[in-house]
């Protein structure tokens, strides 16, 4: 486990080193922290930025942090499906079954055919997006064919990967009614956030949900569930709102709604201003943000699977059941204990973090909230504060997120393979609760 957070502190390393040639940013004076600060949210695949992607990097910048990108967001994926393979039995036999017969991996040790195959399914799917935008720069926006191709390809990586990352000054604002940028984007990074196990069973089994795994119906009930209520959300508390929603044709608000909603819970693209939400948006935001999209893929936060297990388990004491039951399936206590330590550490470092923000920055708690929970669920969205934060601010930004993304995978995995038998147990005896 201690390989993981050491190759990613290498990888920020030389990131950083590399943004800071010449080359690679605008004349003048490099700003090393904005150098770092970038470095780790593109490795951590988050999207805070605290200059202009589209200014303050020269080309070769960009490519360099397109890369960084590419490799944070493979790195993940890689990491958290072979993790899954390590923990046999975690995620279901049929599940476990269907990936070791796609990697031919039968003891799960074959890792090079595993990496090999998502290496493989990571470039056809990113080819696939940048193709389709592209396509649609060219059509309506860029002069030319190499522009466009440059521009689909950087934002179709940013997107599958849950970057957020963006050539233009305003992100997505620009293209906020256009469906034909925005939901494309949207679909890839739902396609690189719903995690590889699932992929690769809905690719095998997609018409028969009900011989789906628990870990696949969890993510993908729970991932459109929260698609279609953010959606609502959305259009409920700002349809009027006159510095988002409110100037926007009825056609251009559910584009925005939808791409809202997506990039919400993991990808930091954002198509409006949201400094200008209101309150209730805000809080909304920073719910969907801290769930986060699915295990073993490349969004942030708690995971979808976490979030919804919690649910289960609420519903279960509820109703005075004995089990935990998903389906026809049972939950063992293992895992309910997981999902239990995995969200209250990510509860513990947010409360840390927006406590240290609020101290240092003076700044309103439901802003700092938002960029604390912003880079620990390393989603990306900003309400604008974050380039004018002082350094300080700033370093304890980029710890969240990488705490957020190599943090919870160590953690999560540490949990999982950790197996410990007592030969002995204690009487046992009820504190009060409640």
């Amino acid at each position: 486990m201690r390989l993981v957070p050491l190759a990613f502190l290498g990888a920020i390393a030389v990131g950083t080193g590399l943004l800071c040639l010449p080359a690679a940013h605008a004349p003048g004076r490099v700003d090393v922290l904005a150098a770092a600060f970038t470095t780790v949210s593109a490795v951590c695949v988050t999207g805070l930025t605290t200059v202009d992607t589209a200014t303050y990097w020269t080309p070769l910048g960009q490519v360099i942090i397109m890369l960084l990108i590419q490799i944070g967001g493979l790195g993940i994926m890689t990491l958290a499906t072979l993790l899954s393979l390590a923990m046999r039995g975690r995620l279901g036999l049929r599940q476990l079954d269907l990936v070791r017969a796609e990697t031919s991996a039968v003891s799960g040790g074959d890792v090079r055919d595993i990496l090999r195959r998502i290496i493989a399914a990571v470039a056809v799917a990113e080819l696939l997006f940048a193709a389709v935008l592209t396509a649609r720069f060219r059509a309506a926006y860029d002069d030319n064919l190499g522009a466009a191709a440059w521009h689909g390809l950087f934002h179709s990586i940013s997107a599958f990967n849950n970057a957020g990352f963006a050539l233009y000054s305003d992100n997505l604002v620009g293209f906020v009614g256009d469906a034909w940028i925005c939901w494309p984007i949207s679909l890839a990074i739902i396609a690189g956030g719903i995690g590889y196990p699932v992929f690769l069973e809905l690719l095998h089994a997609w018409r028969w949900p009900r011989l789906w795994s628990v870990h696949t119906r969890v993510t993908v009930g729970g991932t459109a569930a929260l698609l279609v209520g953010g959606t609502v959300a959305y259009l409920g508390f700002e349809w009027t709102n006159p510095g988002t929603f409110g100037p926007l044709s009825v056609w251009e608000k559910l584009v925005a709604a939808t791409t809202a909603s997506t990039v919400a819970r993991t990808a930091g693209f954002n198509s409006v201003d949201y400094g200008q939400m209101t309150s209730a948006m805000i809080v909304i935001t920073i719910v969907l943000m801290f769930i986060g999209g699915g295990s073993a893929g490349t969004a942030g936060g708690i995971k979808v699977t976490t979030f919804v297990l919690l649910g289960f388990v609420i519903l279960a004491e509820v109703r005075g059941d004995r089990d935990v039951l998903v389906g026809r399936r049972r939950v063992d206590t293992s895992t309910q204990r997981q999902a239990l330590a995995v969200a209250l550490l990510a509860v513990g470092a947010v409360m840390a973090g927006t406590v240290v923000l609020v101290a240092v920055t003076g700044l309103p708690l439901d802003r700092v909230a938002f960029e604390a929970v912003s880079a620990f669920a390393t989603v990306g969205l900003s309400t604008g504060i974050t380039p004018h934060l002082a350094p300080p601010a700033q370093i304890v930004l980029m710890l969240l997120m990488f705490i957020g993304r190599v943090g919870t995978i160590t953690v999560a995995s540490a949990l999982a393979l950790r197996q410990r038998e007592r030969r002995y147990r204690y009487p046992t005896e009820r504190a009060i609760v409640g």
